[in-house]
């Protein structure tokens, strides 16, 4: 069969072209004809490679190969690359091998190309899968048109805008987002930008309720939580609270580079860089730090199961 090689920043992107292959292997024995391996050692990975399909058809198999290329380690002998070279020049019949290294986000690390693997593994098919930037909104928005109709979906433009708005260039939240409004729009198989409004979180509510808190309205911060709890499950609000004020902190310390630059670490368009860097003027870094903190010991609880009442405590984690 074939060698791949898919690397990149967009983990998400990679995730789905091993979807696409494993949705072709024979579903009644999938555990038997896909496996995974995380950074194996010489020996199972020379095993691996050499391993036949048997009577349940073709076998995908995935080698997780980031320490392979990150680390300072050098995993392997050039005896041992010879073998490894060998038995993929050798490549049993009905079995396909992807090499994955997914890199970390906004680090721009790279790929070392002066690894001998990475020679090896470049003479088959390899494929880069960068991260969209923030400001090129026309290619996230075909990422979403396509992967909407990927879904039987078809989604109006404006709802792709706010979408966008609303989430910046994660492909995996737009991915989720999309499941939902699928199940909201039933049966019918359009997406308007009503049913966007009607099912995620805008980033001014959320900047509402961090405002609200911020300047010990607790009262309304709470009026406002109870509100958010008719859209939303608590644990939804609190992973996409931490999230913004995540990229809030980052803003408040890195304050002093170009918009442009911010647009980059945060994953968020120039203009919304620049308009929450003026709502934040008079927020503390520390105040937010410690929201994170008693953000994530409460979603920490209920994750747990050692949360008794899981609306109440988050209540208290807001006003702390």
């Amino acid at each position: 069969m074939a060698v791949y090689f898919y690397y990149g920043d967009e983990d998400f992107n990679i995730d789905l072209e091993i979807e696409e292959m494993k949705s072709k292997l024979n579903p009644d024995f999938i555990s038997m004809s896909f496996q995974t391996f995380d950074n194996p050692e010489y020996m199972a990975l020379s095993t691996a490679l050499r391993t036949p399909p048997m009577m349940f058809g073709n076998m995908l198999l995935v080698i997780n190969a980031d320490k392979y290329f990150l680390s300072n380690k050098n995993f392997f002998e050039d005896s041992e690359l010879s073998d490894i070279e060998d038995a993929l020049k050798n490549n049993p019949e009905g079995l396909d091998i992807v090499f994955t290294v997914k890199l970390p986000r906004d680090e721009n690390k790279k790929i070392d190309t002066r690894r001998k693997l990475y020679k090896i593994l470049s003479k088959y098919n390899i494929k880069e899968f960068p991260s969209f930037k923030s400001y090129k909104t026309a290619e996230i928005a075909n990422w979403i048109k396509q992967r909407a109709k990927k879904k039987d979906l078809s989604i109006e433009v404006n709802a792709v805008e706010l979408l966008i708005q609303h989430i910046g260039n994660n492909l995996r939240e737009f991915d989720g987002e999309l499941d939902k409004l699928k199940l909201l729009a039933y049966p019918d198989k359009n997406i308007t930008r009503k049913m966007v409004e009607e099912i995620a979180i805008s980033n001014q509510d959320l900047f509402n309720l961090a405002e609200l808190i911020m300047t010990n309205k607790k009262d309304m911060a709470l009026l406002e939580f109870q509100r958010l709890l008719d859209k939303k499950h608590p644990l939804e609000i609190l992973s996409a609270l931490q999230t913004m004020i995540r990229k809030w902190i980052i803003l408040k310390t890195k304050s002093n580079l170009p918009a442009f630059e911010l647009s980059k670490l945060t994953g968020q368009h120039e203009f919304v860089v620049k308009q929450t860097l003026q709502k934040l003027k008079n927020t503390t870094t520390a105040d937010l730090v410690k929201l994170k903190e008693n953000l994530f010991m409460v979603e920490y609880n209920i994750k747990s199961a050692e949360s008794l009442d899981i609306v109440s405590e988050v209540e208290c984690a807001l006003i702390r």
